[in-house]
């Protein structure tokens, strides 16, 4: 047996609990991971209150990417990786917990001098950002690129990519204390959401030319704004509907206007593809990011990626970790450390 997070039936953090359950065993070409931490993301709140289950044949314990090391091979493992290694994992599910088992071709070496728990914060968020600006919106040096929620784990991943693709960030927050963290991290400009307009605002910025690209996870409370400081032939990028998905108004019309585009992205929900029987789609997406980007975590670099920490619960306080991530004020990735 191992312990993970679990939860008997849907509802309210006080339904977590850390739990025994059966350990996995790792199947054809996968890796059984020792994990010694996880990172909390909305979706696990989600999953959390019955909302967002998991996918056909993912886990159904909590956790979408974890850090740790290699514990043991399934067969018709190739040799990348041995027993021992340290590896961080994009999962569709099960980080939260003991061990959990990876298609090898899901895992990435944890960059050197990196603890388990920044390497915690990188899979979910940056693979994220990195497919949204990359594989979906194709982001072009100079391009002007407005990422909403920009002190969440993906946004702060966003922005130092978009800074990486020589383009520039612009943010919203809802907090000063956000607002700062994101300029810290190399946003160009950010606006609060909850006192200003963020699309005259943008409008202003861009001297009318508006964005290039809009990362968007909020939805319908945003399409009237999205569109106005959208530019003629933008991409808008919706990956989350925070504030739900009904839109009231002639969206078609002012987006056909513009010559814009939606685009719409999940992750998570990218089940098992082609005959190999692996993620082709997030193995793709883990070989571009691990030879593109992952050098940028090391000391080597000239602009240097460093993952944010907000916090760090141990897995028995998971319940207290998702309260925190409801009350909506963490800069960065909450992460949950997992006992030995």
């Amino acid at each position: 047996k191992m312990f993970a997070a679990y939860f008997d039936c849907p509802g309210g953090p006080e339904n977590l609990c850390m739990k025994g359950v059966i350990k996995p065993h790792p199947g054809e070409g996968e890796v059984l991971v020792k994990v010694s931490a996880s990172a909390l993301n909305r979706a696990d709140l989600l999953q959390r209150r019955g909302k967002y289950p998991p996918p056909k044949g993912a886990s159904d314990i909590l956790g979408l990417e974890a850090a740790g090391t290699v514990a043991e091979l399934g067969p018709g493992c190739t040799g990348r990786w041995k027993i021992g290694d340290a590896v961080m994992a994009l999962l569709s599910g099960g980080g939260q917990a003991q061990f959990v088992t990876v298609p090898e071709g899901c895992l990435m070496p944890i960059p050197k001098d990196m603890t388990f728990i920044q390497a915690a914060a990188i899979p979910e968020a940056w693979l994220t950002a990195f497919q949204l600006l990359h594989f979906v919106g194709k982001v072009q040096e100079g391009e002007k690129v407005l990422i909403h929620a920009g002190a969440s784990g993906v946004g702060m991943a966003a922005i130092q990519l978009v800074r990486l693709a020589k383009a520039i960030p612009i943010v919203t927050a809802g907090t000063q204390e956000k607002l700062k963290a994101t300029a810290n991290a190399g946003a160009a400009a950010g606006f609060n959401y909850k006192n200003e307009d963020f699309s005259e605002k943008v409008l202003e910025f861009t001297q009318g030319s508006g964005v290039d690209i809009i990362l968007d996870c909020v939805g319908s409370s945003y399409w009237e704004k999205n569109l106005n400081c959208l530019s003629t032939d933008g991409r808008w990028i919706i990956y989350g509907l925070l504030s739900g998905g009904e839109v009231h108004g002639d969206l078609l019309a002012r987006l056909l206007s513009k010559r814009a585009s939606i685009h719409t992205s999940l992750l998570r929900s990218r089940d098992k593809e082609a005959s190999s029987g692996y993620y082709a789609y997030k193995e793709r997406l883990v070989r571009a990011f691990t030879e593109d980007v992952l050098p940028y975590f090391s000391g080597e670099t000239s602009q240097r990626l460093r993952p944010l920490v907000d916090s760090v619960y141990p897995l028995h306080a998971i319940a207290e970790a998702h309260r925190a991530m409801e009350d909506n004020n963490n800069i960065g990735k909450i992460v949950i450390e997992v006992p030995v």
